[in-house]
Parts: C-alpha cells; structure tokens; sequence
C-alpha cells in the first residue's frame, strides 16, 4: 500500500471519530502552542531588549589609554596616550562589521555663557566625529546633528543637552536654536538640542556640550591629551570576537612586539547586556522543558486515544488481515494516523503560538517574528511525540488474530 494511501486512510478514520480527533488534535496544539508562543515571546523580548541596550551603549566597548594605577604610576610605557594619527588609523582599518567613532574630551568642568546667563561649571565638553551620536546612544530632539563639513573644517557649532538647555534657555530648546554661546573662551553656535537620556549616579548624559573632533583639536587638546575610540556591534554576543580584533589592529598600530603587554585598554560595557540575556536563557530553558512535558502529556492522551481506537475497530482489523493485509501494514497504519494526529496538533499550534508571541512583540515594541527554528523543531517534536504514542497500540493493532477480530463484537 502507498504511502498516499495510508495517509488517505488516516484522514479518513479521522473523520469517523471526529469529535475525538478534534479533542486530541487540541490538547497537542495547546502544548505546541504554550512552547512555541513562551519562545517567540523570548525572542522578541530579546530583540527589544538588544535595541534598549544599544541605544544605551552596552554594545560598544572603548578602546583607551590605560588608566594609570598605584601599581604602573612607575611604569611609564603603559600610560602612553593615544594620538589622533593612531586612532584615525584604527577607524580606518577595523574591518569587523561594526560602527567606529573617535572623541575626546576639551573640558571635564566647562562653563557655558549665554548673554547674563551662566551654566553650572561642571558640563563636559566632548569633541565628536559623525558617528558619535550613533555609538553613544544619543538623538537630536530640536535642530540637526554635524555635517560632513562641520567636523572636517571644525566649525565652530554645538550641540547641547537637556540640562544646559533648562539653564540657559529656561527650557526652551526651541529658543536654544541658532544662538551663539561661549564654550569657555570659545563662541560658538547651537545647531541642536539632544534628546533627553537622564543622569546616573556619577555622569549626568544631559550636561554636555558636544563640538567638533577637529574643532576641539585646534581650540582645547594639546600634546598630553589622549584620544578615545569606541566600537559599536550589532549584537552583544559579538563584543568578544570584535574586542580581540581591536586588540590585534591596535598592537600592530602601536608596533608592540610579540609577547609584551598592551598599552592600552579595552572597556566594554556590556555586563548589564550579558547579565539579561543571562536570565532570559534560563527563562528560555524553563519554557522549553514545561512545553516538552506539556507534549509529552498529551502523547500519553493519543496514545489512549489510539487504545481506544485500536480496540473499537478490532473487526476492521480482522477484516483488513482476512483479506490480505499483513501485520506490517496494519502497523504502519495506526502509525500513520497517531503522526497526523500528532502534527496536526502541532500545526494548529504553532499557528496560535505565533500569534500569542506576536502579540506580546507588539506590546514591547518588538518587530513580527516567524520563528522558523521553533516551528520546524516544533513539528519535528510533535511527530517524534505522535510516532512514541502510536507505538505501542499499533503493535498491540498488528498482533490481533484475524479469526478472533472477526468475532469481535
């Protein structure tokens, strides 16, 4: 018999026992469904969570002078800075797919002035590239980020955060806009207003003044002054990988020999990153084991179900065996049909599943996912699950004796 008709077979004794079928069908989708919709939902808690923590920074790392400790205040090669020469070098070469930015610091207490108004001398004074906003998490709420142009010639323009604005501007940010503002010593026009991000416990993110890379280097940096490099990735997993990268680029830059120690540091900011995904792993682990005990329940209702089916189409079986068919075929029957019923159930499953994670992506924020690994696996389950349950009844089914079942009543 082809398989074709097995299967015909299969869908047929379907029908004949159709409110039974249906039960059984929705008992495995409602587990497939709990597995599948608990890992999508995971998932697109992840991707939100992956674009929270991005904008944030805790996908980048810095590349940076060492920072001078009791034990290397002697030892002067590790306090060596890095130049503009050898960082530019390095954006330039790092070919691992991230995003490469350059900064350095004018003033850790600048004092801002506009017309009788005085900002608090404590704001800090950066000098960006075009990439900086980008790797350090940073939005333009009111007027427009640098140009091309403005870093290369080092224009004297400005961005400012929410706190100078609430000093300055009394805050305003639209008023802030195409005002001229001394930065120190230095006049300068505001061309936009960042995007409030809040202050921690060390570093307010809104009490900055971000200027020119170039424009910082004529007016602030000196020969003592040493830049930073920081290095965003797409995903956090990939800090490591990036991080040796840097490392590798940065020796050959700085022309260490084999076997010396770095004299320089990587910093990476990706603990709470790590930390998230973390838990979320042993979340996604408990999902997984209470959806494969949930299916493994309802294997043992279809493997009675096809107990019960066995024993009420005993003639059937006399029958089909009276008239040629032999225990192999029987067997494979009841194998088939407890499959199907299975991946049926697997199939409706999914579908709610999706839909179920989904709707938790939508209320996060997350985009729609199909997460094709968990519906093949899912799939791939509920047959393995459907094959066990049909096992042993189809065994039992091939083993009657064929005058017995046609006595059967």
């Amino acid at each position: 018999m082809k398989l074709t008709e097995n299967i015909s077979l299969a869908f047929g004794a379907i029908g004949n026992h159709l409110l039974r079928s249906i039960l059984t069908i929705s008992i495995i989708a409602i587990g497939i469904m709990a597995l599948v919709g608990i890992l999508t939902s995971i998932d697109a808690i992840k991707t939100s969570l992956s674009t929270s923590l991005s904008s944030m920074g805790s996908n980048s790392f810095e590349v940076r002078k060492w920072r001078v400790r009791r034990s290397d205040r002697k030892n002067k090669k590790v306090q060596k800075r890095i130049t503009w020469d050898e960082a530019s070098q390095f954006k330039n070469r790092f070919d691992y797919p991230a995003t490469v930015t350059i900064s350095a610091r004018a003033d850790n207490f600048a004092t801002l002035k506009y017309k009788d108004e005085k900002s608090n001398p404590n704001v800090t004074a950066l000098g960006i590239d075009e990439n900086y906003l980008d790797v350090a998490g940073y939005e333009i709420d009111y007027g427009r980020n640098f140009s091309e142009t403005d870093i290369i010639e080092g224009r004297q323009v400005v961005l400012i955060g929410q706190t100078i604005v609430d000093q300055l501007f009394d805050k305003s940010p639209t008023t802030a806009i195409d005002k001229a503002i001394l930065v120190e010593n230095t006049k300068c026009l505001i061309i936009g207003v960042l995007a409030g991000k809040g202050s921690g416990s060390a570093f307010d993110a809104d009490n900055v003044a971000l200027l020119p890379i170039q424009l910082v280097r004529k007016k602030y940096l000196d020969d003592r002054r040493s830049y930073s490099i920081n290095v965003q990735v797409e995903d956090a997993n990939e800090l490591d990988i990036a991080g040796e990268e840097a490392i590798g680029l940065m020796r050959a830059i700085r022309k260490l020999d084999f076997g010396e120690a770095n004299d320089f540091e990587i910093a990476k900011s990706d603990k709470l990153a790590n930390t998230l995904i973390e838990n979320i792993r042993y979340v996604t682990m408990a999902a997984t084991l209470i959806g494969i005990i949930t299916l493994f329940g309802a294997g043992v209702g279809l493997m009675n179900i096809m107990l019960v089916s066995v024993a009420e189409r005993t003639r059937e079986i006399g029958i089909s065996k009276a008239i040629g068919a032999s225990s192999a075929m029987v067997r494979r029957q009841f194998l088939i049909e407890s499959i199907l019923i299975s991946v049926l159930g697997g199939l409706f499953g999914v579908f709610l599943g999706i839909i179920a994670g989904n709707a938790v992506s939508m209320l996060t924020g997350g985009p729609f996912l199909i997460p094709w690994v968990w519906i093949f696996g899912g799939i791939t389950f509920c047959a393995f699950v459907g094959l066990l349950a049909g096992l042993y009844p189809a065994i039992k089914a091939a083993g009657l004796d064929p005058i017995e079942s046609l006595r059967y009543e």
